[in-house]
């Protein structure tokens, strides 16, 4: 299989995904075009690229294939997710659920699925693309969605629930990442092992890290809505803390009546973001340790912890 440098992989990516965004076919090109006006951070493409790099840092173009379908999975994952929060707002840009209805929302996640199994398919080994287990890992993101969605306003959610959630709806697929650039980049069944739990914590790690966002930042630094989980049903891990800690606060937000200035100072009097970066600290040591174990090059090291501390919301350079 053909090898690129870490920065032709990158371009394959970005230009596959753009290319499948802006030439699709004429009823659908204008809103998928849409969405090409803005760009995520791209953290799941580049664990891909990263996890497959050779001790030499070459790519095999395979893995830029996969990088650009898993992307593409998580976008048509966010269109949905906007079609159910009914958000005006993602990656600083108007939702396609905002501009052109819902419907034709849930027609363009359904469509950039398709989209992605294509981008996967053009994956030179057919004997790896079977290995990758897309399908699976797209069940899994839809089941956590699904448990999501019928524990909203759920008051006696567990930690332990939580974590099953985001489990599915986020970290499978930072673990799909991490487990394709392995299984792309030739590792072996026990490292793969290895690589797959990375991608979990990585994942675990970013969800809890955007909880706090919904209480920490504006909208300009977030740019998507936020103080709006709780009032779109969502229960967070600040939020779990805070019910937990302060059985008063409970009573009150089982009647349905709480404003959001309550919530806030809830959270605040019970260390509810203090609790829920005490997690993401648990689960960054897990990865460390984790990471620790590879059987990769000092180099490659440090770029895998740069992408776990990049989920933590450090602004890092891989």
């Amino acid at each position: 299989m053909e090898k690129l440098t870490y920065e032709e992989a990158f371009t394959l990516v970005k230009t596959e995904i753009h290319k499948a965004l802006t030439k699709s076919p004429r009823i659908i090109n204008e809103y998928l075009t849409h969405l090409s006006t803005s760009q995520g951070k791209m953290i799941r493409a580049v664990s891909v690229l990263i996890c497959a790099q050779d001790p030499e840092g070459l790519i095999p173009s395979g893995a830029a294939y996969a990088a650009a379908a898993i992307e593409t999975i998580h976008l048509a994952s966010l269109v949905h997710d906007d079609v159910i929060d009914n958000s005006d707002l993602r990656r600083g840009a108007e939702t396609l659920q905002k501009k052109y209805g819902k419907r034709t929302a849930v027609i363009c996640g359904d469509y950039l699925l398709s989209l992605a199994l294509k981008m996967a398919s053009a994956i030179p080994d057919r004997e790896n693309y079977v290995k990758l287990d897309i399908p699976d890992y797209i069940s899994r993101l839809c089941l956590g969605e699904l448990l999501q969605n019928v524990n909203n306003y759920n008051l006696n959610l567990s930690v332990y629930e939580y974590i099953k959630i985001i489990s599915g709806k986020t970290a499978a697929l930072f673990e799909a990442s991490f487990h394709a650039g392995a299984i792309l980049g030739g590792s072996s069944p026990a490292e793969v092992k290895k690589y797959r739990k990375i991608g979990n914590y990585a994942g675990l790690i970013f969800q809890i890290q955007d909880d706090c966002l919904d209480f920490d930042e504006t909208i300009e630094q977030a740019k998507k809505p936020v103080q709006s989980d709780y009032e779109q049903g969502v229960i967070t891990l600040p939020f779990i803390h805070a019910l937990e800690k302060l059985p008063d606060f409970k009573q009150k937000a089982s009647t349905g009546n709480v404003e959001r200035d309550t919530i806030n100072q809830a959270v605040e009097a019970s260390g509810g973001l203090d609790y829920a970066k005490q997690m993401i600290r648990r689960y960054y040591r897990k990865a460390e340790r984790t990471i620790e174990k590879l059987e990769v090059t000092e180099e490659k090291r440090l770029k895998i912890t740069a992408i776990v501390k990049k989920a933590t919301g450090l602004k890092v350079e891989i």
